[in-house]
């Protein structure tokens, strides 16, 4: 039942005439408005084409803090999950205090930095003016909406929050019912939506102050703080912001050769992740992943980058 129900979801990327004994994987992903959805759509190609014996399909989902809650309740097999949040599901803290998440790390493919986007006729210039605002602080259910009022929580920043899906909210700030939101780039450069939004709207992007980013570095420690040069989008001048890796993560209950069947199709393709993320041109996922990652490797992922010769620091090391 488990695999019929899994056919039934999501988008089946198929690669060819399947073998009965292929095993169904479902990827939760994000909003298929996001870039990063194209981004999986890769991935499960990348899967189907290169994995023997596995089948992937994607789902779309509410991202991060959605993804781990399907995760525990075996509704997905692997998802996108972002690395702040994934420290707090490991750890059982925060939002999941006192409930530690089965969640071992596959790969990290990008840093996300968290832009704050205004129409900008708003009349904000700074963080600070969002009060009384109404303001989507990032897409239900995600680390980027969690994250953000973790962030403002810290920096005694208020807005009138508006909740909704990322398709929502790019519809209420172009009619001009939200003044803006919070999306995470696509390495440098906005995001999809936020483009979308352009196209009809001016935008404006509100970045810390220096005594904002001092604060976020001394007592935030779980995520980073980056600056964006300018050109993020024609016209943007350089700001800074915060951000956290974005990756895959699956539970600890995967099979061992599944994880390493994944994780070597998507570390030994070169053009296919590139193609669907212009960010990743050139990246090399296996620093990113020793870059940002928070949790221990799945052993199978571990396994693939001990063939390689790389060593891996104790926070990487899978867990016992």
């Amino acid at each position: 039942m488990k695999h019929l129900a899994k056919a039934l979801l999501g988008a089946t990327l198929l690669a060819g005439p399947l073998a009965a004994q292929d095993q169904d994987l479902l990827i939760g992903s994000t909003s298929a408005s996001s870039s990063h959805y194209g981004y999986f759509v890769a991935v499960g190609q990348l899967i189907n084409e290169n994995a023997e014996g596995l089948r992937a399909s994607v789902v779309e989902t509410g991202a991060t803090m959605d993804n781990i809650r399907r995760m525990a309740r075996d509704q997905v097999d692997l998802g996108l999950v972002t690395t702040n949040v994934a420290q707090h599901a490991a750890a059982g803290t925060n939002a999941f205090d006192g409930n530690p998440q089965d969640l071992r790390l596959l790969w990290v493919y990008t840093g996300a930095p968290q832009n704050v986007v205004m129409r900008a006729d708003a009349g904000v210039s700074d963080l600070s003016g969002l009060e009384g605002v109404r303001f989507n602080p990032g897409i239900k259910g995600s680390a980027t909406e969690a994250t953000t009022e973790a962030v403002f929580n810290t920096l005694g920043l208020s807005a009138d929050y508006v909740r909704g899906s990322t398709t929502d909210v790019v519809g209420m700030i172009k009619d001009n019912r939200v003044a803006g939101y919070v999306k995470s780039g696509s390495g440098n450069k906005l995001d999809g939506s936020t483009m979308d939004i352009a196209t009809s709207t001016d935008i404006a992007i509100l970045g810390l102050t220096p005594e904002q980013a001092d604060k976020l570095r001394a007592e935030m420690p779980d995520i980073s703080v980056v600056d964006i040069p300018e050109g993020a989008a024609d016209g943007v001048p350089a700001y800074t912001t915060w951000s956290f890796g974005v990756g895959v993560a699956a539970p600890s209950t995967m099979d061992e050769d599944t994880a390493y069947k994944i994780v070597k199709a998507i570390m030994e393709d070169e053009t296919a992740q590139a193609n669907a993320m212009a960010s990743l041109k050139g990246a090399n996922l296996a620093d990113m992943t020793l870059q940002f990652g928070t949790v221990p490797l799945h052993p199978g992922a571990a396994r693939w980058f001990e063939e390689q010769g790389i060593e891996l620091p104790a926070k990487l090391q899978p867990a016992e």
